[in-house]
């Protein structure tokens, strides 16, 4: 059963080795051998490669080169393209987030939230990534089961079956104290 296990910045290897595996089988490279997932990741360029396999032209132009600009452009157009894509704001790591490694673990967040996003593309026909997201189940009810349904105590509302708060006292009793 797959759930996500980042919890406040925390980092999971086997969640950063499946969306490695992902992003691999999306665009069809591996990742550099010798280099960790996050200076893989650094420079933008598979991030914006995986994003132009499942939205083909979503990123205009990748730099493959030039100095650090170049390369934070890179995650600047991968954001772009992600909201785009449909992924939403609140799953969008920092770039700063991968460019000075502070927050891994945001990075692997916005990648499963590709991966769930792409559930939503019937054009993409690939691997996914994550559970497929909850659709909307939407009923219609009539005037009479609204009503009906009023006349009803849910079980979450409780009971109390006569229950008083009679005999209960909490704390020790006020003093006051007159003259000071």
């Amino acid at each position: 059963m797959w759930s996500i296990k980042l919890v406040a910045g925390k980092r999971d290897p086997e969640q950063e080795k499946e969306a490695q595996a992902w992003i691999e089988a999306v665009t069809g490279e591996r990742f550099p051998p010798g280099l960790p997932y996050e200076i893989a990741l650094r420079d933008g360029i598979i991030l914006c490669r995986l994003m132009n396999r499942l939205a083909p032209g979503i990123v205009g132009k990748i730099n493959t080169s030039g100095g650090d600009y170049k390369m934070m452009d890179n995650l600047s157009q991968f954001q772009k393209a992600c909201v785009k894509y449909g992924v939403p704001d609140v799953d969008l790591f920092q770039s700063t987030d991968l460019w000075d490694q502070k927050n891994i673990a945001a990075v692997t967040i916005t990648i499963f939230a590709i991966g769930r996003t792409a559930y939503k593309h019937p054009e993409w026909r690939g691997p996914w990534l994550g559970p497929r997201p909850s659709e909307e189940n939407k009923r219609e009810f009539s005037e009479q089961q609204l009503r009906a349904g009023e006349a009803i105590i849910g079980l979450q509302a409780g009971t109390n079956k006569g229950a008083t708060q009679a005999g209960q006292s909490f704390g020790a009793s006020r003093k006051i104290i007159l003259g000071k």
